[in-house]
C-alpha cells in the first residue's frame, strides 16, 4: 500500500489519465478500421496494445522499484576518506559518490539524474533502465496513436460518414459523428505534443546513458571546466566508453555494473575525483555568494503577480524550491537572474539529531531580486543585530 500512495499525486495521475485518454479514442478509432474479429485487425490492435502494457509496465517499475537510496547514517570504511565526501545532516550520513540529496524524497539518492514529478520518484541507479524505456514506449505508442487518429478524421473528411460506423462483424456499435471527430482532433493534438515532448526528454537520456554522464553530474563537469593554480585539468572518471555505459544502466551484471555506492572508474582517476571537485565548487560558491537584506516579503509562490509580471515571466523554470522571506531577513545569494535570486537563509534557529546534536536549520531557494538589496556595511555588524 505504501508504495501504491506514491500514484495518488498529480504528476503520476495526470500522467496515467492521458495514457487511458489516449488508448481509449486510439482503440475506437483503430475498430473502426478493422473489425478486431479479423486476423490483420486483431494483430493490428494487438500490436497497439502492446505499446500500451509496456509503458504502463515500465511506467509503474519505474515510480515503485525507485532508485535506490543511501542507507541511513552511511560512511566509508576507511575513515581517511571521510574528507573526501560531503556530510549529509539530514540523513545523519556522508553522501556516497554520484549521490545527491533529493528534497522532495528526503533521502540521498543513488546515482540521482533529477526528481521526476511523472512518476513521483527521483531517477537514479535502480531504475534509470526502466524510465528509459517508459519514454521510448511512450514516444512510440504516441505516434501510432497520432498515425490511427488522423488517417479516421481525414476518411471522416474525405470518405462519406456511412463508411465511419464502429462494427462487431455486421452490427453497427458505435455511429462515427461529429462529436467523436472533435474528440478525436483533441486526441491527435495530445498525442503528438507528447510524443514530441517526450522525444525531447528521452534524447537527454539517451546522451547521459552514453557518457554516463547524469544531468546533476553534467553540471558539475561544466562548472569544473576553470582555471587552477596548479594548472590540472578535471577528467570526468566515470565515462568508461559508450558500451559499457550503456551497459551500467541497463544493469548488466560484471565489471561496470557498479552497485550505487562503488563504481568502476576511468583508467588513470581516482574513486573520489568527482566528490572532491564537488567539495571545491561548494568552497568557490561559499567565496562568491554576497549577503543581502530582504526589504519585502515574499509567501514563496510560484507566480507572485504582485511583484509584476516580468518577475513571473522570468521565474527559474528548475526543481530548485521557492523560498519565503520576511523584511529583515538576510540571505546569502549564490545565483542570479535578472529578477531573481537564489540564496540561503541567514538563521539563527538549531535543529537536534542524536549523532550531531544541534545543526543550523538550512533553508534555501529562489525569491524574487525586488524583494532584497546587497548589504554594502559591516556585514559582521549586520548580522550582529539580526541576532
Amino acid at each position: 500500500m505504501t508504495r501504491f500512495k506514491r500514484l495518488f499525486h498529480w504528476g503520476p495521475l495526470t500522467a496515467l489519465s492521458i495514457i487511458t485518454f489516449l488508448f481509449v479514442n486510439a482503440l475506437l478509432a483503430d475498430i473502426s478500421w478493422y473489425s478486431p474479429c479479423d486476423i490483420g485487425g486483431l494483430l493490428h490492435l494487438a500490436v497497439f496494445c502492446s505499446w500500451v502494457y509496456a509503458i504502463l509496465k515500465e511506467f509503474l517499475k519505474a515510480a515503485f522499484d525507485g532508485p535506490g537510496f543511501v542507507p541511513l547514517g552511511w560512511k566509508p570504511e576507511n575513515e581517511e576518506d571521510e574528507k573526501c565526501l560531503q556530510y549529509c545532516s539530514t540523513c545523519m550520513g556522508f553522501k556516497a559518490p554520484r549521490s545527491h540529496h533529493c528534497k522532495k524524497c528526503n533521502r540521498c539518492v543513488m546515482k540521482m539524474d533529477h526528481h521526476c514529478p511523472w512518476i513521483n520518484n527521483c531517477v537514479g541507479h535502480k531504475n534509470h533502465k526502466s524510465f528509459t524505456l517508459f519514454l521510448v514506449f511512450v514516444v512510440i505508442g504516441c505516434s501510432h496513436a497520432a498515425v490511427i487518429l488522423i488517417c479516421t478524421c481525414l476518411r471522416y473528411i474525405l470518405w462519406d460518414e456511412g463508411f465511419l460506423i464502429i462494427k462487431i462483424d455486421e452490427y453497427d456499435l458505435i455511429s462515427f459523428g461529429v462529436e467523436y471527430f472533435i474528440v478525436f482532433c483533441l486526441a491527435i493534438g495530445l498525442s503528438s505534443g507528447v510524443a514530441v515532448a517526450v522525444s525531447l526528454l528521452l534524447y537527454y537520456q539517451i546522451r547521459t546513458i552514453l557518457t554516463n554522464q547524469t544531468g546533476i553530474e553534467d553540471w558539475i563537469v561544466t562548472k569544473a571546466d576553470r582555471e587552477r593554480p596548479d594548472g590540472s585539468v578535471f577528467i570526468y572518471p566515470y565515462d568508461l566508453g559508450t558500451w559499457n555505459n550503456i551497459k551500467q544502466v541497463i544493469n548488466w551484471s560484471g565489471d561496470y555494473a557498479g552497485d550505487g555506492i562503488n563504481w568502476p572508474i576511468k583508467e588513470g582517476c581516482k574513486q573520489y575525483d568527482l566528490t572532491i571537485e564537488q567539495l571545491e565548487q561548494k568552497a568557490l560558491k561559499r567565496d562568491r555568494m554576497v549577503l543581502h537584506k530582504i526589504i519585502g516579503n515574499y509567501s514563496g509562490t510560484w507566480f507572485p503577480c504582485k511583484h509584476g509580471l516580468r518577475t513571473c515571466y522570468d521565474m527559474p523554470w528548475s526543481d530548485a524550491p521557492r523560498m519565503g522571506v520576511e523584511e529583515k531577513d538576510a540571505v546569502y545569494v549564490t545565483r542570479w537572474r535578472r529578477h531573481w535570486l537564489f540564496g540561503e537563509k541567514v538563521t539563527t534557529k538549531r535543529s537536534f539529531n542524536a549523532s550531531n546534536g544541534a545543526i543550523p536549520e538550512r533553508e534555501k531557494g529562489w525569491f524574487p531580486r525586488q524583494c532584497a538589496v546587497e548589504v554594502y556595511d559591516d556585514e559582521d555588524e549586520f548580522l550582529k543585530k539580526l541576532k
